[in-house]
C-alpha cells in the first residue's frame, strides 16, 4: 500500500521529527558535558541502504557522517548478518561516518516483517576514548595508534545481548570509565528512541506507505535544492588558502578548490591539496565530504530538512592522500581543522559572487581546548573538552556576529561557567571580547574573544590546536582582514608562554590558562563605515579611539 499525498506528508514530517526526538534524547541521559552541554554530536536516521532521511543536529560537520556510516557498515555485513536487536559501533576514520577516534558512530537496524527498512544513528564526541593523553586528542600524534581505541563496526549488541568483553575492553582503556560507558549508553537509548518512531509508523500506516514517504522524502530534497542550484551564478570558481601546521613543527600546508556550477550540479574539486603529513592536521575523505555539504546546504536553502536527497547534485573530488583524504594510518586527532578549511576555501571561492549569502572570512578554527588534571576537592581526574567561539565575517548589509562558534560546530553551546567550575580545577578568570586589531570595515568583523581561566587545582594541563594562527581571516570589497587565534599561559612568576597547537603544557597553581580566537573579517573600505556606528563601536569597546583614527580617519 502507498501513501495518499496528505499521509505522505504527516509520515514525512514525522520522520523529520525523530531526528529532533533522538537529540532529546540523548542530552538528558548522557554523561559529559561536551555532549549535554556543549552538543557534540548528531543523530538521525537513513532507509535500509544508507540514505539520510533526517538528521537532528548539534555539530554541523557531522552532516555526511550518518549515512555513510551505515552505507560502510554494509560493505562489512550481508543482511543475513545483521538482525533486529543488533546495534554496531565504530569511529574508524577511514571509512564512511569517520572523523577521528573521539567520534563515535552507534547504528541500529530497524525491521518490519523480517526486512531491513531503516536505521537509526547517533554520532558522539566521547570525552576518552584512551590514547597517550588525557581527552584522546594530541597535536604530537604521529600514527593512528597513538590517539585511541579503534572501533572498525563491531557489534556492541548481537540480537539484544550486549557484548560485554568489548565493553570490558572499553572500560578497562579509558581514563573515564563511568562517564565513557554511560554516554556509550545513552547514544544506544537515544537511537532505539528513533527506532521505536519508525515502527509505530510502520504500525499505523503501513510498510508500504513509510517506504514510499521516504522515497518522497529524498526526492523531494533533491528537487527543492535543484531549484536552488539553478538561481546561483553558473560557472568555475576557485580559491586556495593554508593550515599553517601539523603539531610537529612542519607547515604550511595548501587547501585548493575548484568549484563548478553547471546547471543542476555542482562539482568541488580539491585537486592539488597538500599531500597527508606526519602530524595529526589531517582529515580523512569523509570529513571533506561533509564539510562539502555544508557549504553546499549555506548556498542553496537552508530551510529545507538536510536528507540525502539533498546532496545528490553535488560531487566532492579529492585523490587520496591529501590533507583532506588521508589514509591509514595517518593521525587525526585534529582533523577539523583541515575540514573547516575546506569548507572556507569554497566560502572564499564563491563568495564574491554572492555576497548576500557568504560573508567575509571568520575565525576558521574550533580553538578546541582539553584541559586535564586532579581536582583539589575531590581528588578525582577531570578532563575539560571544548570549543571556542570567535568572530565571524562581515557581510554586504551587517556586521560580522561577535563570539559565534565556527562554521563547523554548528549549534554548540558553551559550558556553563557555574557547572565548569564545579566539575573541574579551573575558575573562569575573564570572559569577553577582546580589542585586537582586525576586522575594520564599513561592516565591522565580529569580535573574537578572551577567555582566562586560573588553575585551581595543584597542575593543569593544557592540549590546544588552532589555525588562523598566522594567516587572518580574509576581508571583502576593501575591508581589513581579522586577527588571529591562540593561546597563552601566564605564570605566576610574570613569564608568558604562547601556543598554536600543544600536548600537555603545564600550568601550575594559580597560573593563568588564555585562550584568544580570530577577529573575522571586514567588508568594504573602513572610511566608508557611518560615523554614529563608528561612535557607538568606540562606546562598547568594539573599537579603541586609537583604531578608529589609524584604520577608520576618525576624529573626535
Amino acid at each position: 500500500m502507498t501513501a495518499d499525498i496528505f499521509t505522505a506528508e504527516i509520515i514525512k514530517d514525522a520522520i523529520v521529527s525523530l531526528g529532533e526526538e533522538m537529540f532529546i534524547a540523548m542530552v538528558r541521559t548522557s554523561m559529559s558535558p561536551i555532549i549535554y552541554e556543549t552538543t557534540d554530536f548528531a543523530v538521525g536516521a537513513t532507509d535500509a541502504e544508507g540514505n539520510l532521511l533526517a538528521q537532528g543536529n548539534g555539530v554541523t560537520a557531522f552532516l555526511a557522517t550518518l549515512d555513510t556510516a551505515v552505507q560502510s557498515l554494509l560493505t562489512h555485513y550481508g543482511k543475513e548478518d545483521i538482525r533486529p536487536g543488533d546495534v554496531f559501533i565504530s569511529n574508524t576514520p577511514y571509512e564512511g561516518g569517520g572523523t577521528h577516534l573521539s567520534d563515535v558512530v552507534l547504528m541500529i537496524p530497524v525491521f518490519s516483517e523480517g526486512d531491513l527498512i531503516a536505521w537509526t544513528v547517533n554520532k558522539a564526541h566521547w570525552t576518552e576514548v584512551g590514547g597517550a593523553q588525557p581527552g584522546s586528542v594530541s597535536t604530537v600524534a604521529t600514527e593512528i595508534y597513538q590517539e585511541g581505541l579503534h572501533f572498525r563496526f563491531l557489534k556492541l549488541y548481537d540480537e539484544g545481548r550486549e557484548n560485554t568483553a568489548l565493553t570490558s575492553l572499553i572500560r578497562t582503556n579509558v581514563r573515564l570509565p563511568d562517564s565513557t560507558i554511560g554516554d556509550m549508553h545513552a547514544g544506544v537509548a537515544a537511537a532505539k528512541v528513533g527506532a521505536r518512531r519508525i515502527e509505530e509508523l510502520v504500525g499505523k500506516y503501513g510498510r508500504g506507505a513509510v517506504l514510499d514517504a521516504m522515497r518522497g522524502l529524498l526526492d523531494y530534497g533533491e528537487r527543492m535544492t535543484q531549484v536552488e542550484l539553478g538561481k546561483l551564478p553558473q560557472g568555475t570558481f576557485e580559491a586556495e588558502d593554508i593550515v599553517e601546521e601539523d603539531g610537529l613543527g612542519n607547515g604550511p600546508f595548501t587547501v585548493k578548490v575548484k568549484i563548478t556550477i553547471d546547471g543542476h550540479r555542482m562539482v568541488a574539486d580539491f585537486t592539488g591539496t597538500d599531500p597527508q603529513v606526519a602530524g595529526p592536521i589531517n582529515c580523512s575523505y569523509t570529513g571533506l565530504v561533509t564539510g562539502a555539504r555544508c557549504l553546499f546546504k549555506s548556498v542553496t536553502n537552508t530551510e529545507i530538512p538536510a536528507n540525502g536527497g539533498c546532496f545528490r547534485a553535488l560531487e566532492v573530488i579529492c585523490p587520496e592522500g591529501t590533507i583532506l583524504s588521508a589514509q591509514n594510518p595517518a593521525p587525526v586527532s585534529l582533523y577539523y581543522e583541515p575540514l573547516i578549511a575546506a569548507i572556507d576555501v569554497m566560502w572564499k571561492a564563491l563568495a564574491p559572487s554572492l555576497p548576500d549569502r557568504l560573508p567575509a572570512g571568520h575565525q576558521r578554527s574550533v580553538g578546541a581546548t582539553f584541559i586535564s588534571g586532579v581536582h583539589p576537592d575531590s581528588g578525582d581526574l577531570f578532563v575539560m573538552g571544548e570549543p571556542l567561539v570567535g568572530g565571524w565575517g562581515a557581510s554586504d548589509r551587517q556586521d560580522g556576529d561577535n563570539g559565534q562558534f565556527c562554521c563547523a560546530n554548528g549549534e554548540t553551546f558553551n559550558i556553563p561557567v557555574e557547572l565548569f567550575e564545579s566539575r573541574y580545577g579551573l575558575q573562569v578568570q575573564q570572559y569577553a571580547f577582546h580589542d585586537e586589531d582586525g576586522g575594520a570595515g564599513e561592516f565591522r568583523g565580529g569580535k573574537g574573544v578572551i577567555l582566562d581561566y586560573q588553575v585551581t587545582a595543584r597542575e593543569a594541563f593544557l592540549t590546544y590546536a588552532a589555525s588562523r594562527t598566522q594567516s587572518r581571516p580574509w576581508g571583502m570589497r576593501g575591508g581589513q582582514a581579522g586577527s588571529n587565534n591562540y593561546a597563552q599561559i601566564l605564570k605566576t612568576d610574570g613569564s608568558v608562554e604562547r601556543h598554536h597547537m600543544c600536548t600537555m603544557a603545564r600550568a601550575g597553581q594559580g597560573d593563568v590558562i588564555r585562550l584568544v580566537s580570530a577577529t573575522g573579517g571586514g567588508y568594504g573600505r573602513p572610511e566608508e563605515r557611518p560615523r554614529e556606528a563608528l561612535e557607538s563601536d568606540i562606546k562598547n569597546g568594539y573599537v579603541t579611539p586609537a583604531q578608529a583614527k589609524e584604520y577608520y580617519g576618525y576624529q573626535a
